[in-house]
């Protein structure tokens, strides 16, 4: 099987920038990591908690014949959220509709969206932390009472219609559920936290992928790529691709563990994970600030990167694995750091443990 052979019936775009799962859309990488999604709870690796839950709430909706509470998936990217919202949909055999907070400015871009569902689909809005004030406030009446009022007119002459909406159900996800404000959190009926993944499940999810792609790949060879794949499918499934690409250039084809070994340190991935940014990051932490503390801007300066992206893509997996401490007085490393790096820890620095004190969220120090 190659990747022209996979069903890569996936989705298509709305004029009001809204998505229906379905039509045939091939896009390379997008594609293919598309088909490579499992479509059935049972196909769904790890995460059993959450399945166990979400079954529940989907097996109860089917029975009573009505649309499914409204669903929160909430955790850090790569997990599975898009995944579980076509997932949803395809248990309750409804169409899925996809937007996204960042498309929904205005609160006639909402209208727009809801006015067009049939009953029992499902929506799908990622990044629903990114949505604006005034189109949040709309989908509140839009989640509760299945009605949004339509403003026609300005000032005092302006009137609401209400505009009567069928029976849906909302699949909100978010990487940042804090954000979030109270009254839009109480209205999902059921809230999905999602976790990070054990190694034995990302070697199944890349054994499965590895047979849909029609690659050979050795069990020690799925346990290296796991390991590095910093507990994140998506992370996963990418190094399989580069890695599968060194295979057919430079093997016969066939991932052992010497190719996958070979294929991870061409692509500056280590042994737990780390990248080319997440190495400089430390580096520069330990060998020009001492270990810290240092402020995130002037970390970022360093490396020669913005705050936001050291801050949103290397520090939450550096803090997770214990090289990385987020202090009120700036960044600080770890002993594991250190020793992770091969340097030796100056003397008379104070050791500071992982986890030892968090800073206030939003702090740039």
């Amino acid at each position: 099987m190659t990747p022209d052979d996979l069903d890569l019936d996936l989705e298509v775009v709305h004029d009001d920038g809204s998505r229906l799962v379905g039509a045939e859309q091939r896009d390379d990488d997008a594609a293919i990591e598309g088909a490579l999604r499992p479509r059935t709870l049972d196909a769904f690796i790890g995460q059993q908690r959450v399945k166990d839950q979400l079954g529940l709430v989907l097996e109860a909706a089917a029975a009573r014949g009505r649309a499914a509470d409204h669903v929160l998936l909430a955790g850090p990217p790569g997990l599975g959220k898009t995944t579980l919202a076509m997932i949803i949909a395809a248990e309750l055999g409804t169409p899925l509709r996809v937007t996204s907070g960042p498309a929904l400015q205005h609160a006639g871009d909402l209208a727009a969206v809801l006015s067009s569902l049939v009953p029992g689909e499902v929506l799908f809005l990622d990044e629903i932390h990114r949505m604006s004030r005034a189109a949040e406030e709309m989908l509140y009446l839009a989640m509760e009472d299945f009605r949004v009022d339509i403003i026609v007119g300005k000032g005092p002459g302006a009137t609401a219609i209400p505009l009567d909406l069928p029976a849906f159900t909302l699949v909100g996800a978010t990487t940042r559920a804090g954000l979030l404000p109270g009254p839009l959190r109480d209205r999902f009926g059921f809230t999905a936290h999602m976790d990070f993944y054990e190694p034995d499940d990302l070697r199944s999810i890349l054994q499965r992928s590895a047979a849909l792609l029609d690659v050979p790949l050795a069990d020690d060879a799925a346990v290296e790529i796991s390991r590095r794949s910093r507990g994140t499918p998506r992370v996963a499934n990418r190094l399989l691709r580069r890695v599968r690409d060194f295979a057919q250039v430079r093997a016969d084809g066939h991932v052992d563990l010497a190719v996958a070994q070979a294929a991870l340190a061409l692509y500056e991935v280590d042994p737990i994970g780390l990248d080319r940014l997440d190495r400089a990051v430390l580096d520069a932490l330990l060998r020009r600030f001492a270990g810290g503390p240092v402020g995130l801007s002037t970390l970022a300066v360093a490396v020669g990167e913005e705050s936001e992206t050291v801050e949103t893509v290397c520090e939450p997996f550096l803090v997770r694995a214990g090289l990385l401490a987020r202090t009120p007085r700036g960044r600080v490393a770890t002993p594991a750091a250190w020793s992770h790096l091969g340097l030796a820890m100056p003397a008379g620095l104070t050791p500071v443990l992982p986890f030892a004190e968090a800073e206030e969220p939003g702090s740039t120090t």
